[in-house]
């Protein structure tokens, strides 16, 4: 088989990467290791910039996005019983929308499908060889059957786990990270927003998060320790334990429900240095994770595939290796600045067990900043909506 640009991974990441290309005229075709509906099951964020949603729509997948999406003005941050609120639209100009990563799953998958470009799920042993020259080769298999895809390039876009990034020889790579001493216990449930914006909640208690999906569909986080069981948390108890964390108009306002999905996810920043290797190249977690308190993990790869799909174009269509040859820089100067905010939102607004009454401190003084200074509170509100490119 030979395609020009075998990608590996059917999350957001591969399959915009995918629809910008194709519409393009870039042959491409999509591995996946997955069913599609696992790859739907996984809930994820879903607070996106404009350049996710002006990708969306150069793809072909933003019409329900639009019909759907919730534009958000600004967010509230809750802190010792005192809300305080971030106005995006009058601080830079701009807003963001909130809209499922599961959604936007979906609408590309659909997409996909309704052009006829090819996705092959349930692969198994995928390897990737000889991407340091200019023949690189994809090899798997699937029902039994062993299949070899010759490509011009490989882009990995399978995530933190996948086979691209531990295809690349340990020398030639160089990873940073910081894995924080908590997690996010999420709970999904079918009942309307607490607010029409997110709310991030500074407490003694811990951290929480009240977030949507849609005006009937609710998505709430507490900060817990990762040696939790998910079983020890019946949905009565993760309520009552959210309403302590809330003020007063919160908890008259929070509608309780059954869960439809509950789920303990760890909290890391993660980069991998450089994002391309020969003729392989990294993009979305596949490179890099961001704590979830900044929204940056899905924006973050849609940033990559702007990069990259803008590189691959220029290349076929321009017979250019300018955007080839600096793909990496320009993507891991974004992901750090990301990784910066990512981290700073975790550390103002968590409670860290081996703080001290100074550090605490210190937290306060920062929020205080941010609740006092327009300065202060534009840098968050430019950083949230997205920096300029």
């Amino acid at each position: 088989m030979r395609t020009q640009v075998a990608i590996i991974g059917a999350g957001p990441a591969g399959l915009l990467l995918g629809q910008l290309l194709h519409r393009h005229g870039i042959d491409n075709i999509i591995l996946e290791r997955q069913t599609p509906d696992y790859v739907l099951s996984r809930i994820r964020a879903g607070v996106i910039e404009q350049v996710a949603v002006d990708l969306l729509d150069e793809a072909g997948a933003g019409e329900r996005m639009h019909r759907e999406g919730l534009v958000h003005d600004g967010t509230q941050i809750l802190a010792d019983g005192v809300r305080h609120r971030i106005d995006f639209r009058e601080l830079t100009g701009k807003t963001v929308l909130v809209y499922g990563q599961t959604e936007i799953t979906r609408d590309l998958m659909e997409a996909r499908a309704a052009c006829g470009a090819p996705s092959v799920y349930e692969v198994e042993d995928v390897s990737l060889h000889d991407f340091d020259g200019h023949k690189p080769r994809v090899r798997y298999r699937k029902d039994g059957r062993e299949t070899e895809v010759e490509c011009d390039f490989i882009a990995g876009c399978d995530g933190f786990h996948g086979v691209s990034r531990k295809s690349v020889p340990s020398d030639h790579i160089k990873t940073y990270e910081r894995v924080y001493p908590f997690g996010w216990l999420g709970l999904l449930s079918d009942t309307p927003p607490v607010s029409d914006e997110l709310i991030y909640v500074r407490h003694s208690l811990g951290f929480a998060l009240c977030s949507m999906r849609s005006p009937t569909r609710s998505r709430y986080y507490l900060q817990c320790s990762l040696a939790e069981d998910i079983d020890a948390w019946p949905d009565d108890r993760f309520w009552s334990e959210l309403r302590m964390r809330l003020d007063r108009d919160a908890r008259d306002k929070l509608v309780t429900g059954r869960s439809i999905e509950k789920s303990i996810a760890p909290l890391r920043s993660f980069v991998a240095e450089p994002m391309r290797f020969g003729r392989l190249f990294l993009a979305g977690d596949a490179a890099h994770i961001v704590p979830p308190t900044g929204a940056k993990g899905l924006n973050l790869a849609a940033s990559d595939v702007r990069y990259l799909s803008q590189a691959f174009i220029d290349f076929y269509m321009s017979k250019s290796t300018a955007g080839i040859d600096h793909y990496s820089s320009r993507a891991l100067a974004r992901v750090w600045q990301a990784e910066r905010f990512s981290w700073w939102m975790t550390t103002m607004l968590h409670t860290f067990p081996e703080n001290s009454g100074f550090d605490q401190k210190l937290q306060r003084a920062e929020l205080d900043y941010v609740f006092r200074s327009k300065v202060a509170a534009t840098a968050l509100a430019e950083q949230y909506v997205g920096l300029p490119f």
